[in-house]
């Protein structure tokens, strides 16, 4: 919207042509929501206190979580406001890309907030039944599969890349619209899997946003996608001005989600962040990167996946308790323990991500 309008005054005074940089919108992207976040915070807590909006705990887990419990949660919205607020802002609504994240995000936002509100607000303790939310997840997901392939205007579009091999991009046809399915729901889910304990889903989903916006930035610049050997996608620089929307917008949750947490995102924000990086990874062709540097929500889902399939096939458990960062509590870390070390592992994770860029 700004640089919309900063175009148009440009006729009258240079000056505002300084907007049309990229890379100013991106820090000026990441500052809004960062503001927004802090400005809405408290804002929203005593509006969630007030309505009695707490979280409900499981009696079979952690015994330190018991004094959890009425903490308010559906924080999230306040992420989603910040990331939309702020992209609105400061993208190019000219681009898809820009229409496309941003529906898909505040698509898995509302299945998140309904699912929520039956179990916070109804106090339905099943929430929205499982078989709507993945079929909603569905809708969204295969919808914004089907754009995304119909809109592709080169073949590298719809072509799996592979790290480190600069010359294999092995064309995927119709099933890139069920890998985009894929990484999508997948990523929205695994996030929220990741979501239990204060600050341990947020910090994480804030790194991989700032690694996934270099390879927006490189991906949309022929410059720089010539240097390092990655395909040039007109237009996925803008995906830059969103990542840095959600980092910005989760550094301000953080603010308030730090252990001892005074707010929840929920399944609103969860599902929402999760399905935005996904989105994200699958136009930038960074699926596979995306695995890695996101790793730690990787493991929480496959130990939910081990556990439940042990259990099922032995009656036997593998971990104490899933997902994974629950077995660590069960094993005697204290919370703030697992939190910082999960962070500093995907601290790792992105680096080495970022390290494809070059190793090629």
């Amino acid at each position: 919207m700004l640089l919309h309008l900063a175009n148009f005054l440009s006729q009258y005074q240079s000056d505002f042509q300084v907007v049309n940089y990229l890379t100013l919108r991106v820090i000026l992207g990441a500052l809004t929501s960062l503001m927004l976040c802090l400005w809405l915070g408290p804002w929203m807590i005593r509006k969630l206190v007030e309505g009695q909006i707490g979280q409900s705990v499981r009696d079979d887990g952690p015994q330190s979580h018991l004094s959890k419990a009425g903490t308010p949660t559906m924080g999230g919205a306040m992420i989603l406001l910040a990331i939309a607020m702020s992209t609105l802002l400061w993208g190019d609504l000219t681009n898809l890309y820009i229409w496309v994240v941003l529906g898909v995000t505040l698509g898995f936002g509302a299945i998140g907030w309904v699912d929520d509100y039956r179990k916070v607000v109804e106090k339905n303790p099943r929430g929205l039944p499982a078989r709507w939310k993945y079929f909603w997840q569905s809708v969204v997901g295969i919808g914004a599969a089907v754009l995304l392939y119909l809109t592709a205007s080169t073949p590298v579009e719809t072509s799996l890349l592979v790290p480190m091999l600069k010359e294999v991009a092995l064309p995927l046809g119709l099933f890139y619209i069920v890998l985009t399915y894929l990484v999508i729901v997948g990523s929205s889910n695994a996030v929220n899997l990741t979501d239990g304990l204060d600050g341990l889903a947020i910090m994480p989903t804030v790194l991989v946003a700032m690694g996934l916006s270099v390879f927006a930035y490189a991906s949309g610049n022929t410059v720089f996608a010539e240097y390092l050997h990655i395909p040039f996608i007109a237009g996925t620089g803008e995906l830059a001005v969103f990542c840095a929307t959600i980092a910005g917008a989760g550094l301000g949750f953080l603010w308030f989600n730090t252990y001892p947490a005074q707010v929840f995102m929920g399944d609103v924000g969860a599902l929402a962040l999760g399905a935005a990086l996904g989105v994200v990874a699958v136009i930038v062709r960074q699926e596979i990167v995306l695995f890695i540097m996101g790793g730690i929500f990787v493991m929480e889902t496959v130990s939910v996946i081990l556990q439940v399939g042990s259990y099922k096939l032995t009656g036997r458990r593998i971990f104490r308790m899933a997902p994974l960062h629950h077995h660590y509590e069960l094993k005697g870390w204290p919370e703030p323990r697992v939190i910082v070390r999960f962070w500093i592992i995907t601290v790792v994770l992105v680096l080495l991500g970022l390290a494809t860029l070059k190793v090629r």
